[in-house]
């Protein structure tokens, strides 16, 4: 017995796949708008640069009317070496990304030995707060995945994170790419754990296993270092390289910053995706409007420590990475 079934009244499997691609787009939209609508409340001008600087148009001219840097003396000695800061800038321009920095053994650590033992909260919840070792015993405690630690305002309590934002490199670095106006804008330190059942909502304001570019200023500039070892199971970043020089009509007119991996990949090339593994201590900057993404760790957890400049007034809430999430 057959059935003769037409097209308008039967989804096919591509059809399906494409809702449950958009609901999910739509799902991570929404657990960011009560994030978007403090931003505005905190700056009114913060919607035009989230209009505008998802376009190539807009950002061009933005970059166009910026005042350049102009190096007045010698740079001063950094932890990081000889580094020409010149030279990491034009790498960005070019990929968007530039690896092969790396901090003191000393420095990495004591901001591990910190992390490890100054409390946490967990995926981005004051009320769910807990040290890292202890993390599957707080799951058990609060009866539910922790897919995330982060220590806020707590991150300056660290020795080596204040040593590492102050390092006259980063500056540099962030002047010769974005300009005259960079000035700091974010430092956080946090923990990727390996879980399970971690919902939706969870890995979107984790940012994990989604390519999407930030929109947090009209131009951003972000330094990554690993606080252990990171390999593949270990949640590596990944940044697709030359896309942020780039973008896909479809990708600058629309509200999401969020796109699958395969739509990504196909239009900015799977052979420029860049896995970022390296020892405990290595690190690297990225142009963070380039698609990239964290990735869930899955063998044992990732601990992390950014330094962002923008060219914007900074937000005193977002500082250290903490949203607003709606309960």
């Amino acid at each position: 017995m057959s059935v003769d079934a037409s097209p308008s009244t039967v989804s096919q499997p591509a059809d399906l796949e494409a809702v449950a691609r958009n609901g999910s787009r739509l799902r991570r939209m929404a657990v960011r708008i009560p994030t978007y609508l403090a931003d505005l409340k905190e700056n009114p001008a913060w919607l035009p640069m989230f209009m505008l600087a998802r376009t190539m148009p807009g950002r061009r001219l933005h970059w166009a009317l910026s005042a350049r840097y102009k190096p007045a003396q010698e740079p001063q000695p950094s932890m990081f070496g000889p580094l020409e800061a010149s030279a990491v800038a034009e790498a960005l321009r070019s990929d968007g990304i530039f690896t092969g920095l790396r901090m003191p053994a000393q420095i990495q650590q004591e901001i591990g030995n910190f992390a490890r033992i100054t409390p946490c909260f967990g995926n981005f919840d004051r009320s769910l707060e807990f040290v890292a070792p202890r993390h599957r015993d707080a799951e058990q405690r609060f009866g539910r995945s922790l897919l995330s630690g982060h220590f806020f305002e707590r991150s300056l309590r660290s020795a080596g994170v204040r040593a590492i934002q102050a390092d006259p490199l980063l500056m540099n670095v962030a002047k010769h790419y974005l300009g005259a106006s960079a000035r700091l804008i974010t430092t956080r330190v946090w923990w990727s754990f390996p879980t399970k059942n971690a919902t939706e909502a969870d890995r979107s304001l984790a940012s994990l296993d989604k390519f999407h570019f930030d929109l947090d200023d009209w131009r951003m500039l972000k330094f990554f270092f690993n606080l252990v070892d990171v390999d593949e199971g270990t949640g590596p970043h990944v940044f697709v390289k030359g896309s942020h020089n780039r973008r896909k009509i479809k990708h600058q007119y629309t509200l999401m910053v969020g796109h699958p991996a395969d739509e990504v990949l196909d239009y900015y090339g799977a052979d420029q995706a860049v896995t970022l593994t390296g020892p405990a201590g290595s690190g690297f900057v990225e142009d963070p409007f380039g698609f990239h993404m964290g990735t869930v760790p899955v063998t044992r957890p990732r601990l992390m420590m950014e330094v962002g400049f923008g060219v914007s007034r900074p937000s005193r809430r977002r500082f250290h990475g903490e949203p607003v999430i709606k309960r």
